[in-house]
């Protein structure tokens, strides 16, 4: 995103969190009505440009959208359209994929609410690595000639009863409304929403061999004083991993190629 709309989402991701930080606001309902809006407006092309022209008040944008939303969500989804409205947008699309990340976001501080984030940041890794092992599953997801219905009483009967229910509505909101996104950018942006709940890094650690917890911990340690935050670590194995162990941290991969910190992850994980 531009300028422009990078300071409306901003905004708006206060207003958010401002809004939630109330326990009386159901958090999940929000997140479906906003995903609810989203949809509209994806669907809706003048209208999101109507909500997002410059040349019109904001006051105005505010009014119609309150018009056109009023006794189909509630009110506290109505102000947080509204305030985005008021807003400046870059381009109409903008507006669209902000409404559905503070829909994620709201689902997101559910779980959070309830105990339950580190779980569903698990999850969504767990669930992307079996996609990405399974092109049967991958194909059966991703399948255009498959109707949404169909999409959500297969994730339903994978997820159902296994996983938490807020990972259950990100994943069946991904996959029946992808809106553009490949399978596998969708779930990491899941990823990096739920890690930012926290104020948290991800780092995806491959090892040759399960790692215990006290060295879950150690190497918890060692990546937060490298990159000075905290840091959530997504567990896989792989016994043919060089080195024994390789750490991703966005774009950055920490193995055998850089010596000194994988060396020094070596020696506090051996104690």
């Amino acid at each position: 995103m531009n300028g422009a709309s990078r300071e409306a989402l901003a905004a708006a991701r206060e207003s958010l969190d401002a809004l939630t930080d109330n326990t009386s606001v159901d958090a999940a309902k929000l997140s479906g009505e906003l995903a609810s809006v989203t949809a509209l407006l994806d669907r809706e092309v003048s209208l999101r440009r109507v909500l997002t022209d410059p040349a019109q008040a904001g006051e105005a944008k505010a009014e119609l959208a309150q018009r056109l939303l009023g006794g189909q969500v509630g009110g506290e989804t109505i102000d947080v359209v509204s305030g985005m409205v008021r807003s400046r947008w870059s381009q109409s699309r903008d507006l669209v994929d902000s409404v559905e990340e503070l829909a994620n976001i709201a689902d997101l501080t559910a779980a959070q609410q309830a105990g339950a984030l580190d779980d569903v940041e698990d999850e969504l890794f767990r669930f992307g690595r079996i996609v990405s092992s399974s092109t049967e599953l991958r194909s059966a997801l991703t399948d255009k000639a498959a109707t949404a219905t169909a999409k959500s009483e297969l994730l339903r009967g994978l997820l159902g009863g296994k996983a938490n229910v807020v990972t259950e509505r990100l994943i069946i909101r991904l996959v029946t409304q992808p809106r553009g996104r490949s399978l596998e950018s969708g779930l990491e942006s899941l990823s990096k929403l739920a890690a930012a709940r926290r104020d948290r890094m991800v780092a995806v650690v491959t090892t040759a061999v399960p790692l215990s917890d006290q060295q879950k911990q150690r190497l918890g340690g060692v990546l937060a004083k490298l990159y000075g935050r905290q840091m959530h670590l997504n567990l896989d194995v792989d016994p043919s991993v060089v080195g024994g162990i390789s750490v991703q941290v966005g774009d950055e991969v920490i193995n055998g190629t850089i010596a000194e910190r994988l060396d020094e992850a070596s020696r506090r994980l051996a104690g």
